[in-house]
């Protein structure tokens, strides 16, 4: 999605960014070595050149390094064009073929890229029963939107979906969901309807306007935004916050961050399915899509090894830990065997 580790791993592309005249130059090296492993050389892909972009925050760098060890692994010839600033930066140089391949947020298509008021819901998949609907079953639904809508609007090519969902969502910190039993979105909107200081809230300054933020929650859960207590915050501030409680109770947060689970912090449960499915996936320019099919094929298994608790973990050694996201990157893909270092 879109917060959480504002220019961490910049310094290695520094001079690769030129946001004028014809726009990005060509990127720079991968920033470490990595071998073959479970991923071998693929004859289609030998030497063929594929530059791989990725938003500015550390879950989307982490991708974006994925990408290009695997396909350096693969003997692709792979410049990096990660950390670009903001969604609409990444989608316009893909957009113009400056960046072949990135992962990106099937929330962040249908909403931001394609213009769409509403996700994909329960009801969209099965009116009749509703109900009957998995969670998994409205993210391949919304995926499987996104990826037609894009290929005909914009030929953009949609692939291989991760099981990871890094949706918004409301956080609180154990202490207080003790204190006050709430645990799902209904709860927290009736704890601000009884006692709205009690429901003091922390929310990232996006969160605070979108659609797909407090204004849409307010409305599902039928919130008086009006009687609401909130604060508009930095986003990487509202963690710390609503863990300490001093400053807010509750927060607005990305659902994988690995400051959850560090700062024990709590996910309230959207019991009314309101909140956009975003789930990472691939996004290629067509042409590039088209002409090397393999590169999908390639990347769909990794894709599928990322979970939720997969990534929030790599997510917490960065953000955490400290680390670097190429490292990080690079060693969960050693531990998993699909590439080797000298």
């Amino acid at each position: 999605m879109r917060i959480s580790g504002w220019w961490r791993g910049l310094a290695p592309i520094a001079g690769a960014l030129l946001l004028a005249g014809c726009g990005l130059q060509s990127g720079s090296s991968v920033p470490l070595p990595v071998g073959p492993g479970s991923i071998e050389p693929v004859a289609e892909l030998d030497g063929v050149a594929v530059t791989v972009g990725s938003k500015d925050f550390t879950e989307a760098n982490i991708l974006g390094y994925v990408i290009e060890f695997a396909l350096t692994a693969a003997g692709a010839n792979v410049r990096d064009l990660t950390n670009i600033q903001g969604s609409n930066s990444l989608r316009d140089a893909q957009l113009n073929g400056q960046i072949d391949i990135a992962y990106d947020y099937t929330g962040t298509g249908w909403i931001n890229y394609l213009g769409n008021e509403k996700p994909v819901s329960a009801e969209d998949v099965n009116a009749a029963h509703p109900e009957q609907v998995s969670e998994t079953d409205v993210e391949r639904a919304q995926f499987e939107a996104v990826r037609a809508a894009d290929r005909a609007e914009h030929d953009m090519v949609w692939a291989a979906m991760a099981p990871m969902n890094n949706t918004y969502a409301l956080v609180t910190s154990r202490r207080t969901a003790q204190e006050t039993g709430v645990r799902t979105l209904s709860d927290y909107a009736a704890l601000v309807a009884t006692d709205p200081a009690a429901a003091e809230t922390c929310v990232g300054t996006e969160f605070n306007v979108r659609p797909d933020g407090y204004p849409g929650l307010a409305q599902k859960y039928g919130i008086d935004a009006g009687r609401a207590h909130k604060q508009i915050v930095q986003d990487a501030l509202v963690y710390q916050a609503t863990a300490d409680a001093t400053q807010c109770r509750f927060g607005s947060v990305a659902a994988t961050d690995g400051r959850i689970p560090a700062l024990d912090l709590v996910l309230l449960t959207d019991d009314k399915g309101f909140f956009p499915k975003y789930n990472a996936a691939l996004v290629m320019h067509g042409p590039f899509a088209d002409a090397h099919p393999r590169v999908a094929q390639l990347l769909a298994p990794i894709s599928a090894r990322l979970t939720n608790e997969v990534i929030t973990e790599l997510n917490r050694q960065v953000d955490i830990d400290g680390r670097e996201p190429a490292e990080v990157a690079r060693d969960w893909m050693v531990a998993e065997g699909l590439v080797t270092v000298d």
